[in-house]
């Protein structure tokens, strides 16, 4: 962390195509090596994969509820007291819980075997919606680390 100021935060532009914060930062937490117009191919088609299976909610609305739910409210982190290290559970911000649900969904979609990663991300993000799917038991997880360090919690500071 700089000793001299804070670092501004930048503000991301609108998605072209929804025109919506939460999908562009999705596209640059799912693009891999400066490819945003592939990152951008791989949620649109996702959203309309999404759109085609779930007919009674907006595919829009099913990405916005897919990533709520992944959204951790408690984490863990190390803290070293006295030569020992202890898991401190600690309140999560909005912007790092935010951005921890997108990750922990692009990396559990990636992480599905077999079809294109289109369908592997559509198929994540009806599971989150569901509240199901790998991102949801990471997320659960870690609610279950914050739970069992609970007698921690005087550490945090």
């Amino acid at each position: 962390m700089s000793r001299r100021r804070a670092a501004v935060k930048r503000t991301l532009l609108k998605d072209p195509k929804y025109n919506d914060t939460l999908v562009s930062k999705f596209v640059c937490s799912l693009m891999k090596h400066g490819k945003k117009s592939v990152a951008e191919r791989i949620l649109y088609g996702a959203l309309d994969l999404i759109s085609d299976r779930e007919k009674e909610t907006p595919s829009l609305e099913v990405f916005r509820i897919a990533v709520e739910n992944v959204k951790p409210a408690m984490e863990v982190k190390s803290r070293r007291v006295g030569g020992s290290t202890y898991q401190v559970p600690m309140q999560v911000r909005s912007s790092r819980s935010q951005s921890l649900a997108i990750r922990w969904l692009v990396l559990y979609a990636n992480a599905r075997s077999g079809k294109s990663m289109q369908a592997k991300l559509a198929d994540e993000l009806l599971d989150a919606f569901n509240n199901r799917g790998s991102s949801i038991k990471k997320k659960e997880d870690t609610l279950k680390m914050e739970e069992a360090n609970k007698a921690f919690a005087h550490y945090r500071w």
